[in-house]
C-alpha cells in the first residue's frame, strides 16, 4: 500500500521549516531591494540637485555665448538641462520635493531666495527609452529592467536672475526584485544548517518515542506481550509514555486477574463435580441416577469449556507471522469435503497460530454443523484481511446476531442442546480474534445461510511501523 509521505509529522515539519525560510528570505530580499532603491534614489536626487545648483551659478556668471556649452557639458543620459522662458513645472506646491529644494537653497546660499519648483511622480508600466540614450545603451537598460519600468521622475524649474528658467529633468530607476546567486546560496546553507542541527535532533527525540508508542499500543491491542517503554524525549512525550506504561500495567494485571479467577473457579469445580457424580452413581433408582449423571456430566463439560475459554484469553502463546492461505488450507483439510476453500491472495498475518486455528475451527464447525456445506474464502480489504465463512443453514434471526456471542447463550429454536454445545464457541472465537486486533461479524446472506466475516490486520502493517521506527532512530 502506497502511503502519502506528507502525512507524517517529520515531512510536515520539513515542509513547514523550508516554507518559513523561503518566505523569510523573500521578505528580507524585498526589503533589501526596496531599501537599496530608496538609497540610490536619494543619492541620485541630491546629486542632480547639486549639479543643478552648480549650473545655476555658472549660467548666471558666464557670458551668454558660453551658456549653451555649459548646458551641453552638464547634460548626461539620465539628467538633462535646458534654458527656457517658461518653467517646466507649472505648479508651485510640492509635497515630496521639499528636501531637494532645501538642498539646492543651501548650495546656492543666497541672501534673497529665488523661486524653485520641484515635481516628483511615479512611473510604472512598459519601459520607454530614456532621453539621450544611444540605441545600445537603451537596449542594455531595457534588459536590466526586464522590460518593466518602476521609477521616480523629478523635474526642477529654477528661476534665474535674468528672468529665464533652468529646467532640469531626471529619472531614478527602481531595480526589479531579483534572486541573486548569493541569496540562493545563503538560503540553501541556512536551510541545511537548521534541518541538520535542529530538525534531526528534535525529530529523533519526538517522532521516535511517538512511533514506538504507536507500535506498542498496536501490539497491546493484539494481545501481545509489551515491555515498558523507555521514557525519553520532551516532557510531554515522557508524560504520554509514562501514562501508557501505567495503562499497560493496569490492563495486563486486570486481564490476568480476571482470567486467573475464571480458570481457578472452573478448575476447582472439577473436584466437587467428580464427587457429586460418584454419589449419583450410588442412587438405586435407575431413572434418577441417569438424570443426575447426565446433569453432572453437563456441568463438567461446562466447567471444561469455561477453562478452555480462560486459556484462550491468557494469550501466553508467542505470536508468529504465518501465511494465511496455508493456515486456511490446513483447516479446510481437517474439515473434509464439505468445506469448499476458494482461492485468495497471498498475504501474511501475525497471529498466535494455535489460538487462531481454534477460533477459525469453531466458526467452521458451526457452519458445517448447522449448514451441512460451507464455503471458506478470503480477500484483502484496505489494511486488513477479511475471511468469510458462509454456510447453507437456516441462519439466525436478526435480533440474535449479536447475542449469540454472549457466553453460554444458545438459540433454542435453531441450535439444539444435543448438538449445540454450551454456547462458548463463538465467544471464544471472538475473544481470540479481538486479542489479535480483529473481529467477527455475523450476517444473514440474501440467498440464504449465515455468513461469518472475520477481519484481521495484515503483517505488512507491523513491518511498515517497524521500518518507520528504524528510520527515525
Amino acid at each position: 500500500m502506497i502511503r502519502n509521505p506528507f502525512t507524517t509529522l517529520r515531512a510536515q515539519l520539513v515542509v513547514l521549516i523550508v516554507a518559513a525560510l523561503a518566505v523569510a528570505q523573500a521578505i528580507s530580499l524585498w526589503l533589501f531591494v526596496d531599501e537599496r532603491s530608496l538609497a540610490i534614489r536619494a543619492a541620485l536626487g541630491f546629486e542632480a540637485a547639486g549639479r543643478a545648483a552648480n549650473v545655476v551659478r555658472l549660467i548666471e556668471q558666464a557670458p551668454a555665448e558660453l551658456q549653451p556649452s555649459i548646458l551641453r557639458a552638464a547634460d548626461s543620459p539620465l539628467v538633462r538641462f535646458s534654458l527656457d522662458d517658461v518653467p517646466a513645472v507649472t505648479h508651485r506646491e510640492h509635497d515630496d520635493g521639499g528636501r531637494v529644494e532645501r538642498h539646492i537653497r543651501q548650495l546656492l546660499d543666497e541672501p534673497t531666495p529665488r523661486e524653485i519648483r520641484v515635481e516628483l511622480h511615479e512611473i510604472e508600466g512598459q519601459i520607454l527609452p530614456l532621453p539621450h540614450l544611444s540605441p545600445e545603451m537603451a537596449e542594455i537598460h531595457r534588459a536590466m529592467m526586464q522590460d518593466e519600468l518602476r521609477a521616480v521622475e523629478m523635474n526642477l524649474s529654477i528661476a534665474l536672475s535674468d528672468g529665464r528658467w533652468l529646467n532640469v529633468g531626471t529619472r531614478f530607476e527602481r531595480p526589479p526584485l531579483q534572486w541573486p546567486v548569493l541569496s540562493v546560496l545563503t538560503f540553501g546553507m541556512t536551510a541545511a544548517v537548521i534541518l541538520i542541527t535542529v530538525f534531526w535532533y528534535l525529530m529523533a527525540r519526538l517522532t521516535g518515542p511517538l512511533s514506538r508508542l504507536a507500535r506498542s499500543a498496536e501490539m497491546l491491542g493484539r494481545g501481545e506481550d509489551v515491555d515498558p517503554l523507555p521514557e525519553t524525549g520532551p516532557r510531554e512525550v515522557r508524560e504520554l509514555t509514562r501514562a501508557f506504561n501505567r495503562m499497560r500495567a493496569r490492563l495486563t494485571r486486570l486481564v490476568a486477574d480476571r482470567t486467573r479467577i475464571l480458570a481457578a473457579v472452573s478448575h476447582d469445580l472439577r473436584s466437587p463435580l467428580t464427587a457429586l457424580r460418584v454419589r449419583a452413581e450410588m442412587v438405586d433408582d435407575d431413572e434418577t441416577r441417569e438424570a443426575l449423571v447426565e446433569s453432572v456430566e453437563e456441568m463438567q463439560q461446562m466447567a471444561e469449556a469455561t477453562l478452555d475459554f480462560a486459556k484462550g484469553l491468557s494469550g501466553r502463546e508467542a505470536p508468529e507471522e504465518v501465511d494465511l492461505g496455508a493456515l486456511l488450507a490446513g483447516i479446510a483439510a481437517e474439515a473434509g469435503g464439505n468445506l469448499d476453500l476458494a482461492p485468495g491472495p497471498d498475504v501474511a498475518v501475525r497471529v498466535r497460530p494455535v489460538a487462531i486455528r481454534r477460533a477459525l475451527r469453531n466458526l467452521v464447525s458451526n457452519a458445517l454443523r448447522y449448514g451441512g456445506q460451507a464455503r471458506l474464502s478470503w480477500r484483502l480489504s484496505g489494511n486488513d484481511v477479511e475471511i468469510e465463512i458462509r454456510d447453507q443453514g437456516p441462519g439466525i434471526p436478526e435480533p440474535e446476531l449479536e447475542r449469540v456471542f454472549d457466553p453460554f447463550y444458545r438459540l433454542e429454536s435453531s441450535r439444539s442442546l444435543e448438538t449445540g454445545g454450551h454456547g462458548l464457541g463463538l465467544s471464544i472465537a471472538r475473544s481470540i480474534l479481538r486479542a489479535h486486533g480483529g473481529d467477527i461479524v455475523l450476517a444473514n446472506h440474501p440467498q440464504g445461510g449465515l455468513v461469518a466475516r472475520v477481519t484481521m490486520p495484515r503483517a505488512e502493517e507491523m513491518h511498515e511501523t517497524q521500518a518507520t521506527e528504524g528510520e527515525q532512530e
